[in-house]
C-alpha cells in the first residue's frame, strides 16, 4: 500500500533576494494568473549546480522528482552536499511548499530536519514532548502512556524538567528523535540531523529506526551521508544529484551509484609555485577505490607522486605522510634510492605507492609529500595538506564504523617506478 507519493515535484529559488523578488515581478505573476496562465518564471533558471557560476538569478532546487513510498518501507535519500535532499525532506514535512507538484500521504508525518525542530527553547524537555505529540494530533493520555519510555531513550533524564535552551545540541537531537519515534507517525522523516549524536546513541537511533518499519510497519525517509547506515537500515534508495533523481533502487545500488558518481579533481595537485628548472613534485594524484573520491576501508588506495629532477641525485628520497582532519600523521610511507633506482638522471619519474589494504577509521585525510636528497639532507621540495580525502566503510560492521585518530592495523605498501622521458 503506498502511503506517500510526489507527482512532478519542482522548487525554484531567486538567488541573493529575500522573497518573490521586485514589485515588477510579483505584477507579473500576478497578471499572469489572472488570465489563467502558468508562472513565467518557473520557464526560466539553471539547474542547482553549487560548483559552478551561472547567469540565470533563478535556481530550481528540485526539478521533476517523482517516486512512490509504501508502509513499512525505509527510503533513503543520498546524494552529495547541495543536491536537494534537504530541500526534499522539508517540501515531504511540509515546513516549504513545492513550487510545483504535489505532495500525497496516508497519515500524520513526524519530522526531525535540524537540531531542536519543533521545540521552544523557553518550554521544558516535559513540555515539548507533550506540545509535540498534540501537534501530531495526540490526545494527553495518549502522549502520558509513553513519556517514560522517550525519557528513558533519550537518556535526558536528569534535565528534562530543565528549559532545552540549556541542552547541548546532542541532548537536545536525542530528545526529539525519541519524540518523534515514540509518538507513532505513520512516516517519520529524518535528516543528517543523527550525526550530531554520539556513537551509542546512534547505534541506538538506527535500531529504533529499524524496529519502528520492520516491526510496526511504520514508513521511514532517512537522508544520511553514512552509507554502512544506509545500506543496513534502507530497503530502498534514491539518489539525487543537482535537484534531479538521477537513479532509484535497491539501496546497495544506489549507494555503489552515488559513490562513483563523478571524479573529484581535488585528488590531483599540480604544483605550479616552484621554479621548473629545479629539482620538485610536479604533480600528486590519488586514485581511490571509488570515482567520487571515497576510499572505500580496507580496499587498494594508491598515491602517484610525479617528480622532476635536474640531474643525477646521491640518494633521492621520496615519503607522504596521511593526515586526519586534525592535521595528525597516521601513516608515513619511504621510498630511497637503494630500495628502487629513480632520479639517476635528468627527467620525470612517477612514483607510485599502492597500499592493498588501507585499515584507516571512517573519516576525512589529507597528504604531505616530500622530496630531498637523504646523503646531503637537502629538502627540494615539500606539499602539506593537498589531497583531501574521505575513507568511509560500508561494511555493515559496527567497529569499524568508529571514526577515530588512529591505524586501523598496519598496511601493506607496494611501490613502483616508472620514468616517463630522458633529458639529453
Amino acid at each position: 500500500m503506498t502511503i506517500l507519493k510526489a507527482e512532478n515535484i519542482s522548487k525554484q529559488y531567486r538567488l541573493g533576494l529575500v522573497g518573490t523578488g521586485t514589485i515588477s515581478h510579483d505584477l507579473n505573476r500576478w497578471w499572469y494568473r489572472m488570465r489563467g496562465k502558468e508562472d513565467p518564471y518557473l520557464k526560466v533558471g539553471e539547474s542547482n549546480d553549487r560548483s559552478t557560476k551561472g547567469s540565470s538569478e533563478y535556481v530550481w532546487a528540485l526539478k521533476d522528482i517523482n517516486f512512490e513510498v509504501k508502509r513499512g518501507e525505509v527510503l533513503g535519500i543520498i546524494g552529495k552536499n547541495g543536491a536537494g535532499k534537504s530541500t526534499l525532506l522539508k517540501i515531504l514535512s511540509k515546513v516549504t511548499a513545492p513550487t510545483t507538484g504535489e505532495i500525497k500521504t496516508r497519515g500524520r508525518i513526524a519530522s526531525l530536519l535540524e537540531v531542536g525542530t519543533g521545540f521552544h527553547g523557553e518550554m521544558t524537555g516535559r513540555e515539548n514532548i507533550f506540545m509535540n505529540g498534540a501537534i501530531l494530533g495526540m490526545t494527553k493520555k495518549e502522549i502520558a502512556s509513553k513519556i517514560d519510555e522517550i525519557i528513558e531513550f533519550s537518556g535526558c533524564e536528569r534535565y528534562i524538567d530543565t528549559p532545552v535552551k540549556r541542552y547541548s545540541s546532542g541532548m537536545t537531537v536525542r530528545l526529539a528523535f525519541a519524540v518523534a519515534a515514540f509518538l507513532e507517525p505513520e512516516i517519520l522523516v529524518i535528516d543528517e540531523v543523527l550525526a550530531v549524536g554520539d556513537a551509542e546513541f546512534q547505534k541506538k537511533a538506527i535500531g529504533k529506526m529499524q524496529d519502528i518499519s520492520r516491526g510496526d510497519g511504520r514508513t521511514v525517509i532517512f537522508v544520511s551521508h553514512n552509507m554502512a547506515a544506509v545500506k543496513s537500515l534502507c530497503t530502498r534508495g534514491i539518489v539525487l544529484e543537482h535537484g534531479k533523481v538521477v537513479f532509484e533502487g535497491g539501496a546497495d545500488n544506489a549507494v555503489e551509484k552515488y559513490l562513483n558518481s563523478e571524479k573529484e579533481t581535488s585528488l590531483i595537485y599540480e604544483n605550479t609555485g616552484v621554479n621548473s628548472q629545479s629539482s620538485h613534485i610536479r604533480k600528486v594524484t590519488i586514485v581511490p577505490s571509488n570515482l567520487g573520491g571515497f576510499q572505500e576501508f580496507g580496499k587498494t588506495f594508491e598515491i602517484n607522486i610525479e617528480l622532476y629532477c635536474n640531474g643525477k641525485i646521491e640518494a633521492p628520497a621520496v615519503s607522504y605522510q596521511i593526515l586526519n582532519a586534525n592535521n595528525q600523521p597516521l601513516v608515513h610511507e619511504l621510498i630511497l634510492n637503494s630500495e628502487k633506482e629513480f632520479c639517476d638522471t635528468q627527467g620525470i619519474y612517477i612514483l607510485s605507492s599502492t597500499i592493498r589494504n588501507i585499515k584507516l577509521y571512517q573519516g576525512s585525510y589529507k597528504l604531505n609529500v616530500f622530496f630531498a636528497d637523504n646523503f646531503s639532507k637537502i629538502k627540494f621540495d615539500g606539499l602539506y595538506e593537498i589531497c583531501p580525502f574521505d575513507i568511509i566503510n560500508t561494511n555493515k560492521r559496527e567497529y569499524y564504523w568508529k571514526p577515530g585518530s588512529a591505524v586501523y592495523k598496519e598496511n601493506e605498501t607496494n611501490w613502483n617506478i616508472k620514468k616517463v622521458n630522458e633529458f639529453s
